[in-house]
């Protein structure tokens, strides 16, 4: 197998336990993801926490439209996935794949944390799953 490549340049740091990183506007505000282009002048980089919790959720239980490059060649071989928005308490909410649960398992306001999972056969995306006890 492949070395998995991360789906866009500079979106989590390169630690053991990754971070996102977010921008910090001059305003003080915290965006994610971080600005590029123009957009980034006197904008900040900043390293996100790990952790939040589940603002929102949902189920996706069919195919995007392209030019969705996820699992599955077709309707019939796509698997449905949970996305949700997680709440960086003092930073910013984040929308997400959620990863390690099931539908019925999360909870508003449940404990989340960042892992980075595979994407596809070529590139790793970041998820949040329910955080595991420590």
């Amino acid at each position: 197998m492949s070395v998995l490549t991360p789906i866009a340049e500079d979106l989590w740091t390169n630690e053991a336990e990754p971070r996102l990183i977010g921008g910090k506007l001059s305003s003080g505000k915290i965006v994610f993801p971080m600005p590029a282009g123009d957009a980034a002048a006197d904008v900040e980089p900043w390293p996100l926490s790990r952790k939040g919790t589940l603002w929102s959720f949902t189920r996706q239980d069919f195919r995007p439209k392209a030019p969705y490059e996820g699992p599955g060649e077709s309707q019939h071989d796509f698997v449905p996935y949970l996305l949700g928005y997680v709440e960086i308490p003092g930073e910013v909410i984040v929308e997400s794949l959620i990863v390690d649960a099931k539908l019925e398992d999360l909870k508003l306001g449940m404990p989340m944390e960042l892992t980075i999972v595979p994407f596809n056969n070529q590139h790793t995306t970041f998820a949040f799953r329910p955080e595991r006890a420590a």
